[in-house]
């Protein structure tokens, strides 16, 4: 592939919010990757701490904390048509931001759905209000009916983002594993008949952090190889996933949403107290959290077979996620806090001795049984390839970088999430900073190794049904 497919030119203007882990990240990759100057360039972010990367590398700097109040009178003279704002904050309003951009004609791109400071966990919210499939809905309503709007790329870090365009290889693999003659889809409805014809009944994104550092964690000190602030509000979120017509046995602590695409489900308990059952190549089988993320309900709805809350098919998709263990601690102090987050927050970056950030789409129920397929990058691969990174911020920024990308190429797409993007170009982009990316089959399976010791409430008929998973 030509030099010319990883370079970028760009005339507008770029306004990054936030600066952070991700924020200091990505910058790097926007340089190698945009040709454009620096003073096209400009970092809001709240504190002299969160501006070190762009400091290093010339580009100008605002220090400002946006609210609903402010955050207009902050963007509107800094944002034209055809310019980018790259959302990368915590406790500001995509939506906001979304519905400034579409006014405005600049061109968006966040890694979530963030909501003003304080209402994730807001008691006032009923917990359907505070979940994402609501976030979701509020952004997708956003959509115009013009074809000519100007793009705004929702949700497109590692995940959500990256593992849905893992997860369109991952079909291909298996269905060719399965001597199917495979004829690559173009459209929705043919990667929805694809993952209905290969029987995959539960799609997990599948994720082990093992990073570590030699000084560990302290009481009243919640550690993280991303922002602790952005993990503990999602972590408060209720647990949520695309619930699939497989599914024979509803949580009794299950509540249905009411969206338009009636593709996911909440519990009505928090992620951080919610665990599930996975498996990965490289730690083998373990016990996850189940974080809610978008992820879990937009690839539930893109291969979804037909309509309502009972479809033809749908598989259930959710997060499986085992973050570094003093994030596991973390996690557990918080939640003995009743979600009161501790003072102290430290990101594990330079600190770091050894560890890997092993994250993919884990396929299962299909004719081979389980297939993951995903990257497996090392702290050490990470420093190598890109400056201002760990494992897993580099996973999250070589997806962001791609994003920005593809929407510059793609300037008037209106309202798009990952899913609805070209899978093999960004793949293309990212692939040179995800360490290995390998498609590992298996025959794990939830039930092994299961009433050993004690008697369980399982269905032994069929593996896949959620409640084999969930941990309880």
């Amino acid at each position: 592939m030509p030099d010319a497919f990883f370079r970028q030119a760009f005339s507008g203007r770029l306004v990054m919010i936030g600066c952070g882990s991700i924020g200091q990240g990505v910058l790097p990759l926007l340089l190698r990757h945009l040709d454009m100057l620096r003073e096209q360039m400009l970092v809001i972010a709240t504190t002299h701490a969160h501006t070190a990367a762009a400091r290093e590398n010339g580009i100008p700097c605002l220090l400002a904390r946006l609210t609903p109040e402010n955050f207009r009178a902050v963007l509107e003279p800094r944002l034209e048509p055809g310019d980018f704002l790259l959302n990368l904050s915590v406790d500001v309003s995509s939506i906001a931001l979304i519905a400034l951009c579409q006014e405005r004609g600049a061109l968006y791109l966040d890694t979530c759905i963030e909501t003003w400071a304080g209402e994730h966990v807001d008691p006032a919210l009923s917990p359907s209000m505070r979940t994402n499939d609501a976030l979701r809905e509020a952004s997708l309503a956003l959509r115009r009916r013009s074809r000519d709007a100007p793009t705004a790329v929702l949700t497109h870090g590692a995940n959500p983002g990256l593992v849905s365009h893992l997860l369109k290889q991952a079909l291909l693999d298996v269905a060719v594993s399965s001597g199917n003659r495979v004829v690559l889809p173009r459209t929705r409805d043919q990667w929805a008949a694809l993952a209905a014809k290969l029987g995959v009944r539960t799609i997990h994104i599948a994720e082990r952090d093992t990073q570590s550092s030699r000084r560990r964690k302290q009481p009243g000190e919640f550690v993280n190889t991303w922002s602790a602030q952005a993990f503990a509000d999602e972590a408060l979120q209720p647990a949520e996933l695309g619930w699939g017509s497989h599914e024979r046995h509803f949580p009794a602590d299950g509540v249905r949403h009411r969206s338009a695409s009636r593709a996911a489900i909440h519990l009505d308990r928090p992620g951080a107290s919610t665990r599930v059952r996975t498996w990965t190549p490289m730690a083998g089988p373990f016990h996850g959290f189940l974080i809610t993320h978008a992820e879990s309900i937009s690839i539930a709805d893109y291969l979804t077979v037909g309509e309502g809350a009972h479809p033809a098919y749908r598989p259930t998709v959710h997060y499986a996620y085992h973050p570094c263990d003093d994030a596991v601690l973390s996690l557990l102090e918080l939640t003995e806090n009743n979600g009161t987050l501790q003072a102290e927050h430290r990101l594990l970056m330079d600190d770091i001795e050894s560890g890997i950030d092993e994250l993919g789409v884990l396929l299962m129920g299909h004719d081979r049984s389980t297939y993951w397929y995903g990257s497996q990058l090392s702290i050490e691969q990470a420093r190598s390839l890109c400056p201002w990174n760990n494992a897993t911020t580099l996973q999250v920024a070589a997806a962001v970088m791609a994003g920005v990308v593809w929407a510059m190429r793609n300037p008037s797409c209106g309202i798009v999430e990952p899913d609805d993007l070209p899978f093999d170009d960004v793949l293309a982009l990212c692939r040179h900073y995800l360490g290995n990316v390998v498609g590992v089959f298996s025959d794990w399976t939830p039930l092994q190794g299961r009433e050993v010791l004690f008697k369980e409430d399982v269905d032994r008929d069929d593996p896949w049904q959620f409640k084999n998973f969930r941990v309880t």
